[in-house]
């Protein structure tokens, strides 16, 4: 595990971004970008998709590889909070997985050839950027994400899902989701001296 439940708290917290400690299952549905590869296309599972809420009163914590960069250009998620923007459907009518209901900001590079992200221009988008899965453990991204949040393994989103599951009769179908980058982990944490 590279983070865990406080530094993620902390690090919404620090951004004044909401962190859900009231009730059971009350779901921190948080994406951290990995900023090791700044604005560099990777075409790799090198982010993580985090989960913290309490179960019986006391705090869970899970992360998973998965990636929250795009491998073709066509959208790019901005770091920020999206309240209320994912519910329960069906992705691409396939199986279930949290779908956009709100608008997203996005970076839009219809050019990844030259091996960088351009994040000049913000819009934004309901373009049907959902969180799910690719394959069974998949190496590259490629079309797996068109600006959607992807987990590397699909065993780990069934995980993932099981836990959304449990959310719904107690807070509904509407989740909010949280992207930040980890260098904000690594700042929100560093002891002030």
């Amino acid at each position: 595990m590279k983070f865990d439940q406080s530094k993620i708290e902390k690090t919404l917290k620090n951004k004044a971004y909401a962190y859900f400690e009231n009730g059971e299952y009350n779901l921190n549905i948080v994406g951290i970008r990995n900023s090791d590869t700044g604005k560099r296309v990777t075409n790799q599972f090198d982010d993580w998709m985090t989960i913290s809420y309490k179960e019986n009163g006391v705090w869970k914590y899970l992360e998973w590889p998965c990636t929250v960069d795009n491998g073709d250009g066509s959208a790019r998620l901005v770091e920020g909070q999206y309240r209320g923007s994912f519910t329960i459907g069906l992705h691409q009518g396939k199986y279930k997985a949290l779908k956009q209901c709100k608008p997203l900001k996005v970076y839009r590079d219809w050019n990844l050839k030259d091996g960088t992200y351009d994040e000049s221009k913000i819009y934004d988008d309901v373009a049907g950027l959902n969180i799910h899965k690719a394959g069974a453990d998949s190496q590259q991204v490629n079309n797996w994400s068109e600006g959607c949040q992807v987990f590397k393994k699909s065993a780990n989103f069934d995980e993932f899902m099981k836990i959304i599951d449990l959310s719904v009769p107690l807070h509904g179908k509407i989740f909010t989701y949280t992207l930040i980058n980890s260098n904000d982990i690594n700042i929100a944490n560093t002891p002030i001296v």
